[in-house]
């Protein structure tokens, strides 16, 4: 099924392209009639060139090439039919229209030569991204996730924006995080910070045990890699959170991050958060990092983002109003609820963003914990704060 539906693709352009080529043909018919008709001191040959360059704008060289050449041959034809061939302005006119179709023909093989550049620079790039940003699995333990990434470059699939989630005993620990900067060392420190989590996030048993592991890589990294121009200017913002599978509670580090939205019945509450700075900025001990807590219940859904989201402006300056727009669709699907997010994101941003943008939506389906306290109305949750370095478990 999947090769005859790679076959019908391949098919409707071809298709296209042969009903559209009636139009040049007809063009090179009516011209050649109707200079045939009209008076022998009004010569219409000349917009004979029409035609190939209609041609090349959707088709290919080989099919420019052969409307061209037919309209050399219909300019010929005329000059034939009145018994001026070889005179040299018939001679002058056919030749300067095959200097033009074959310059129209080049222009579609540069043209089709960029194209096939293009589609293995989004090859590679597609590639890239999943090596990169390994596609969140829709379930994780109690967990329903969806993500989605927004680059803000021209044709890129990927950008200084990350995250990443990966299950730990009794429960799941996510990251999402903003590289500052753009290009190639952007992408390269977000690979660099990707690994360093799935690797230590199976080592600490506690946030900011993993948050010093993350400093440290990164702070080696930059000590390796960062110019000299730039020295002290990089740094890397994220969040940590680990949610446990049997307890309506979640843990949060930010590591100078934007808190995340909690979504219920309706309401989108910011999360408060006591950050702390980026991390590749020097902070070295697990005392530095603060570990908030908050409830997070069944029929939840938390959703995390990185500023080229609430930095998104519109034509009059105004940043995208994320916690009001998000509150409509509380009560659809991560997967819907980013559809809706990244089609209105979108429009409110004209069609392009003026930064990368990532989100994450969670949404919890069960918890296993029975003494957890049943839910009443639409009242909001209290948000525990402490700055535990090693939070009980």
């Amino acid at each position: 099924m999947d090769s005859r539906q790679r076959l019908a693709g391949l098919r409707q352009p071809w298709q296209s392209s042969h009903a559209l080529l009636l139009i040049p043909l007809a063009l090179i018919v009516v011209i050649t009639v109707v200079d045939l008709l009209v008076p022998a001191d009004v010569h219409l040959g000349p917009l004979l060139v029409i035609a190939p360059a209609i041609t090349a704008s959707f088709a290919g060289p080989r099919l420019t090439a052969l409307i061209g050449a037919l309209a050399v041959l219909a300019q010929a034809f005329i000059g034939w039919h009145f018994g001026a061939l070889f005179t040299r302005n018939v001679l002058v006119q056919v030749l300067a229209l095959a200097v033009l179709s074959s310059l129209t023909v080049f222009y579609c093989v540069v043209r089709e030569r960029h194209r096939k550049e293009l589609a293995q620079v989004r090859s590679v790039a597609e590639a890239a991204q999943h090596v990169l940003l390994w596609p969140l699995p829709e379930e994780i333990g109690p967990l329903r996730v969806a993500c989605l990434y927004l680059a803000a470059e021209d044709e890129a699939q990927i950008g200084g924006d990350l995250y990443a989630a990966t299950r730990i005993d009794a429960g799941t620990r996510v990251m999402i995080g903003d590289v500052r900067g753009k290009g190639l060392d952007a992408i390269g420190e977000a690979a660099l910070l990707l690994g360093a989590f799935r690797e230590a996030a199976h080592k600490h048993t506690a946030l900011p045990g993993l948050a010093v592991a993350l400093e440290q890589s990164v702070a080696r990294y930059l000590d390796d890699f960062e110019p000299e121009e730039e020295a002290g200017e990089r740094f890397v913002t994220a969040l940590l959170m680990e949610i446990p599978d049997e307890d309506p509670i979640t843990r949060m580090t930010s590591c100078g991050h934007p808190p995340p939205l909690l979504l219920s019945h309706g309401d989108a509450v910011t999360v408060p958060v006591h950050p702390t700075p980026p991390l590749g900025v020097g902070r070295t001990g697990p005392a530095d990092y603060t570990v908030d807590v908050f409830s997070f219940e069944a029929g939840d859904t938390l959703l995390l983002y990185t500023d080229g989201v609430i930095e998104a402006r519109d034509a009059g300056g105004r940043f995208y109003p994320l916690t009001e727009r998000a509150a409509q669709w509380t009560g659809h699907s991560p997967e819907t609820l980013l559809h809706h997010l990244r089609r209105d994101l979108l429009a409110h941003g004209g069609g392009r963003l003026g930064d990368d943008a990532a989100l994450i939506a969670v949404r919890r389906t069960s918890t296993a914990c029975p003494s957890a306290p049943p839910r009443k109305g639409h009242t909001r949750r209290r948000v525990l704060h402490h700055s535990e370095t090693e939070p009980s478990h």
